[in-house]
């Protein structure tokens, strides 16, 4: 039997897959973060390796060494040719590595090194032509026709883009409560909600628990629950925020259907990342903005998780199908 590894890299953890030729998932394994970008070659390669581990050491049925016939590694990050070439260099190292209890039977042709964007379409629609509209810590809109043509929307992170992101409806969000505070914005009850989910004497604490305590991406990121909280229960200010962020990956996703999609075939959009399961019903808002604009148009959620996607496209690598 051959099998096959999908990598999930992302910028907080990573995600194996081991499938074999029917797609099913034999075992699956999770390590730490592995965007060479943020964290380096070294402890990308590390967290890798570790997540592969943890995913064989659950492959307690089958015959050690296992063998490997392709590999999907779609990695936050790896959007350009000299990305891909890093990439590929630790692929090598995986092979040589004494600690994986692999053989491997990989060549260049069955290797297969990509955006996660790419493996969040094809893991959440099941095949590789659609669109994702990625709206987590950060946001991209990707997407691939027929002919085997991309385009992207936004993916350029926290201070170029990522509009829609949870990180930018939270800053958003503290913006406003700020500014109602000093009476430079409109009133809004994020100020208090703020106050009470934080336990802070006075928003003015704000200022202290960001720069002081050095308060990054996914610690900001996370308050865009209250935003959505404070929305949900129909704060107008809150509100706002949310219906600009909902326009917004309407706006991308109707640029990538415009640019890739122009026959308008019916079309699958799948929508992944937190924001999505918020309180303030952003998705329905995102799905009727879309479907008045496009009527062709299905919004789903995923069917299964970006690393399966990895598999299944390594699996159509040595395939051919």
């Amino acid at each position: 039997m051959n099998y096959v590894l999908g990598i999930d890299g992302g910028g907080s953890k990573t995600v194996c897959v081991l499938m074999d030729e029917t797609r099913q998932v034999i075992s699956r394994g999770e390590a730490g973060a592995s965007n060479y970008q943020s964290i380096g070659i070294t402890a990308a390669q590390q967290s890798i390796q570790a997540a592969i581990m943890a995913a064989v050491d659950q492959s307690l049925n089958i015959t050690k060494p296992i063998k490997i016939a392709a590999i999907c590694l779609g990695l936050a990050g790896v959007g350009r040719a000299e990305d891909i070439e890093v990439v590929k260099g630790l692929v090598e190292e995986l092979q040589n590595s004494e600690v994986l209890p692999i053989h491997w039977e990989l060549t260049a042709s069955n290797i297969v090194i990509c955006h996660d964007a790419l493996i969040a379409l094809v893991g959440g629609i099941g095949h590789d032509v659609g669109i994702v509209a990625a709206a987590g810590t950060g946001s991209i809109v990707f997407g691939r026709n027929h002919q085997g043509i991309t385009k992207r929307v936004g993916g350029w992170g926290h201070i170029l883009g990522d509009e829609g992101s949870a990180y930018k409806i939270a800053l958003a969000g503290i913006q406003a409560a700020l500014k109602a505070y000093d009476s430079s914005g409109m009133p809004t009850s994020l100020v208090e909600i703020f106050k009470v989910y934080l336990e802070l004497p006075s928003i003015e604490s704000l200022v202290e628990l960001i720069y002081q305590r050095d308060w990054g991406v996914k610690e900001i990121a996370a308050l865009a629950e209250i935003v959505d909280l404070a929305a949900a229960l129909g704060d107008e200010v809150a509100s706002k925020i949310i219906e600009d962020a909902v326009q917004y990956l309407v706006t991308a996703t109707s640029t990538v259907i415009e640019q890739i999609f122009s026959d308008r075939p019916v079309l699958e959009v799948v929508t992944t990342g937190s924001v999505w399961q918020g309180k303030s019903k952003m998705h329905d808002r995102f799905t009727a903005s879309l479907v008045k604009k496009f009527p062709e148009v299905k919004v789903m959620f995923p069917k299964h998780e970006p690393a399966y996607g990895a598999g299944l496209l390594a699996l159509q690598k040595l395939t051919g199908k």
